[in-house]
């Protein structure tokens, strides 16, 4: 059935106010205390939306089921919150669209497992990814499926190149992970499958750099994984993790890289021509690094040395505009019919901006996966570079200012009906670990709000301001008590990853109906029910499956 692209007007809002919808990233909503960076920092213009008229504040949901992952164990990301808040609806994630695709076994029948199922024969099937059961990256339970059903399905030859976590997980856990998938591996070998660990390291100093920061990142497990070549050399997985731990100030994130070794000291397991490389990792950022490093023939970030011929598949795809990698073992959510495309449909004329670190959120994720615009004589993207070749807690004002001077000109043009942005700061300065660079950030990103909404006040706009998920407001780690866990040396646990936190979404500007308030009645609001409301601020009814608004309107 064709989609009818006409929305019904709303009974009670109108048409043609200007709508600016700001995404805070990593802004969730915690208990104030010295770990809650968004308490610390001086941020007048949050705090004045947040205590101001309370039906025209609240809290949804961002992590877990609201935004399509298996379990509310699972922390939210940029990249599933930005799909839910254009969507609309919800759709099965990363873990969960893996999950779906091994339970039903229909992995196996796709163009990706068959792709790489021709080098089994004569070749080896090298499984690249973190190890570790977070759920944000990836899952073992998933690894050890993977490493199951090849072998099941001809792979007579298999190495894993194995990342360690202490991010997402507590910090020592990757001990426990390598016995457990070490235990498998023998188990197979004495099915008569060739399976072993052939290399290793810490996710942040091997293999899993994002954004291009550091490609030396990437170099040191490209010489370990395809050269076989690294610092230190081992018999086993288990040995070498124990042992890089027992090094003062080791940590699972940072261990060097490490190859195993045989009895002549040779690497078991280089990629060479002719074999398959899967990587394993559901999530993207942290991947697409790497899989450019194996794809891409022109290619100058490091010297490879020796580029295999190889048959390559991610477990998805990282990068719709990019298509990389070109194949893929899960395919991604078809998602449709997004708030955007309708709005723009029914005359909405768009600006979007944020800088490059999360300029895709506003754009491709914001629009159900899809890059480029929906019509561009209705559309404007604006992506402003981001800092290169440090770490964001060196300058954790980013790009904030420019984002909103940029955003206030599109406001004051009068060419656009509705602007959207997104403030990186909270997120990408909460993930160094560094509070006092996060409190900076902080109110940066408080003053870049302002900016943009001194323009929304001056045009007689709507605003609304929301987050994608948590992160700089709980940066310390708890115990089930809630009190910040120590480590060994009674040190407290900084947190680096997102939170389970619920975030803010504020309503205002002298272009809303003086009836707006938010509804009290929905069970556990999330991000998709921020979509129908957008629309409803535009004047329009949204479609009957999205979720509903978050808004009503008082006749008073």
């Amino acid at each position: 059935m064709a989609t009818s692209w006409t929305l019904p007007d709303h009974p009670k809002l109108p048409k043609g106010k200007l709508v600016t919808i700001i995404v805070l990233d990593g802004w969730g909503e915690a208990t104030a205390d010295q770990y809650n960076c968004i308490h610390r920092a001086e941020t007048p213009v949050m705090d004045s939306l947040k205590n101001g008229a309370p039906e025209k504040w609240t809290l949804v949901k961002a992590h877990g089921t609201a935004v399509g992952l298996p379990s509310d164990d699972d922390m939210g990301n940029s990249e599933v919150g930005h799909n839910a808040l254009g969507a609309g609806r919800i759709f099965a994630q990363g873990a969960k669209l893996v999950d779906a695709a091994l339970a039903s076994g229909k992995i196996w029948e796709d163009e990706g497992f068959n792709y790489i199922k021709e080098s089994f024969a004569e070749g080896t099937l090298h499984l690249i990814g973190l190890l570790s059961d977070g759920g944000v990256h990836s899952r073992l339970d998933q690894v050890q499926l993977l490493v199951k059903g090849a072998s099941e399905r001809g792979a007579k030859r298999i190495r894993l190149h194995i990342l360690t976590d202490g991010r997402d997980v507590l910090d020592g856990s990757s001990v426990g992970f390598v016995e457990t998938i070490e235990n498998d591996l023998a188990q197979l070998r004495e099915k008569g499958v060739d399976a072993r660990v052939a290399s290793g390291g810490g996710r942040m100093y091997v293999t899993m750099d994002r954004y291009e920061n550091d490609w030396g990142v990437v170099k040191r497990g490209w010489d370990a994984q395809v050269l076989g070549e690294a610092p230190y050399k081992f018999k086993s997985a288990l040995e070498a993790v124990k042992t890089l731990r027992a090094e003062p100030k080791a940590n699972d994130q940072y261990l060097p890289p490490f190859v195993i070794v045989d009895e002549s000291g040779k690497s078991v397991g280089p990629i060479v021509d002719g074999d398959a490389v899967v990587t394993f990792n559901f999530r993207a950022d942290r991947m697409v690094m790497l899989a450019k490093a194996l794809e891409f023939a022109d290619f100058d970030k490091f010297d490879r040395v020796r580029v295999p011929k190889i048959k390559y598949a991610g477990m998805l795809q990282y990068d719709g505009e990019l298509k990389l990698p070109n194949k893929f073992l899960v395919s991604p959510p078809l998602i449709e019919r997004t708030s955007g495309e309708y709005l723009v449909k029914n005359g909405v004329r768009t600006f979007a901006c944020s800088e490059t670190v999360k300029f895709g959120h506003v754009t491709f994720f914001w629009n159900g996966n899809r890059s480029g615009y929906f019509d561009e004589t209705k559309e404007e993207y604006i992506e402003i570079p981001s800092d290169s070749g440090i770490t964001f807690n060196e300058q954790p004002k980013m790009k904030a200012l420019e984002i909103a001077e940029k955003t206030r000109d599109a406001i004051l043009s009068g060419k656009f009906d509705q602007v959207r942005i997104n403030l990186p700061n909270g997120d990408m300065v909460g993930h160094t670990g560094d509070i006092e660079a996060t409190v900076v950030a902080c109110k940066a990103a408080d003053e870049a709000v302002k900016i943009v909404l001194d323009a929304v006040e001056k045009v007689g706009g709507i605003y609304l301001v929301t987050a994608d998920h948590g992160n700089a407001e709980d940066m310390v780690k708890r115990n089930k008590s809630g009190q910040p866990a120590l480590d060994k040396s009674g040190s407290i646990q900084i947190l680096t990853s997102h939170t389970l936190q619920p975030v803010p979404v504020a309503i205002g500007g002298p272009g809303l109906h003086p009836g707006v308030k938010f509804r009290t009645d929905i069970n556990t609001p999330g991000l998709a029910n921020v979509a129908a409301t957008v629309m409803n601020l535009h004047g329009f009814l949204a479609p009957d499956d999205f979720e509903t608004t978050l808004i009503e309107v008082a006749d008073k």
